[in-house]
């Protein structure tokens, strides 16, 4: 089996593969799939594993941005995984995974995140949970009476206004200082403004994308940097409330709507699981933010079998808000990449060290905690 860059005329086998894996496109969405994925062809972003002329398994690496502490970096979202169900147990995905790793790192990403329908592949590739995306149910009458705050000028958002959101996108998780939310590219982000069946509102401060879903409406996103912007977001879903009685919404764990609400006896909130890796450690280190009031310098060992050159000590220095990783000596705990991986993204160092991850001396693990301080989440499911 060889692995290679897949172009426009593998893409009926490689949506034959898809719909093995996660069932059948409808035409339109099949489609708008073309439309996104062909782009990325040029880019070096889609592999696949061929058996001669045969499509085995497939890959795809989206380029996003994601914010860590409210520092953005380019993320390589894994989406597309499959194998032909013929082919499965005989280490395709193991194969493929490391080849989209080194493909991530030549990209000039050096964090990467997935969602995963099965966690052993990953996992075994140096990926650890970290975060989930919050689905909440709401009752559209609580989000109407929400009340107003200061008045925000709110309008209509198209195509037209993609450069002015992904600006604001950026805006607002530097200022709320976010963990784990990304942005799509420009492009990507027109395709979307484009579908008529989405209701999308900018404000100079925050947006909402929302629709109808049967009887309910669905948010995609609402993203805001101010109470006020805040407060009329969510009010303005709420004034479909005379047709619709429940809105779910994507939302982060500490989202303010849940303390906006008059009532609040009881929180519905479903999490989908994503997973996460640190590509390139020291470029990762560097490229998060940190909060300000921690000072740190901690030795650590690290283990990486998917990616040898990140074996090795390393030392990790923390100091007005910004990160180094250097080679070095030292005596300090020891870490798999799986484990850095979830320290990074806030996972506390005793849970870590409770499931193997994270062994050697304690005496750092307060620092740790305090430095990679983090309740991680992603808006967007891809």
């Amino acid at each position: 089996m060889d692995i290679r860059d897949l172009g426009e005329d593998d893409l009926d086998a490689v949506l034959d593969n898809r719909k093995r894996a996660f069932g059948p496109l409808s035409a339109s969405d099949a489609a708008t799939w073309r439309r996104m994925v062909t782009p990325l062809l040029s880019q070096g972003r889609c592999l696949g594993v061929f058996d001669g002329a045969r499509l085995v398994a497939t890959a795809r690496l989206n380029p996003f941005t994601q914010w860590w502490h409210g520092r953005p970096q380019p993320m390589g979202g894994v989406a597309g995984v499959t194998v032909a169900p013929e082919d499965r147990g005989r280490g395709v995905g193991r194969m493929l995974m490391t080849a989209v790793l080194d493909r991530c790192s030549e990209l000039g990403s050096a964090v990467s995140a997935l969602y995963p329908a099965t966690t052993p592949v990953y996992r075994s590739a140096g990926f650890e949970h970290a975060g989930s995306r919050l689905i909440a149910t709401l009752p559209t009458e609580a989000l109407r009476t929400i009340a107003p705050g200061a008045p925000v000028a709110l309008r209509r958002m198209g195509p037209a206004d993609t450069d002015e959101l992904v600006a604001l996108i950026g805006r607002v998780h530097a200022a709320t200082r976010a963990s784990g939310p990304l942005s799509y590219t420009p492009e990507t982000w027109r395709v979307w403004l484009e579908d008529d069946d989405d209701f999308c509102y900018l404000a100079d401060d925050g947006y909402v994308i929302y629709r109808w879903s049967g009887g309910d409406i669905s948010v995609d996103s609402l993203v805001a940097a101010s109470e006020a912007t805040t407060r009329a977001l969510w009010a303005l879903v709420g004034t479909s409330s005379s047709v619709a009685k429940r809105v779910t919404a994507t939302i982060a764990p500490d989202d303010p709507v849940l303390w906006l609400l008059r009532e609040r006896s009881t929180d519905v909130v479903s999490p989908t699981r994503w997973m996460f890796r640190l590509v390139d450690p020291a470029d990762a280190i560097a490229r998060r933010g940190y909060s300000p009031a921690v000072t740190a310098s901690v030795p650590f060992e690290l283990t990486d079998p998917a990616r040898p050159a990140n074996d090795g000590t390393w030392l990790l220095e923390v100091a007005d808000g910004a990160g180094s990783l250097t080679k070095g000596a030292g005596t300090g705990p020891a870490l798999t990449i799986n484990a850095l991986s979830a320290l990074y993204a806030g996972v506390p160092a005793v849970t870590l060290r409770m499931s193997g991850g994270l062994t050697g001396p304690t005496v750092f693990d307060d620092t740790l905690d305090a430095v990679f301080a983090a309740k991680p989440y992603l808006l967007d499911y891809f």
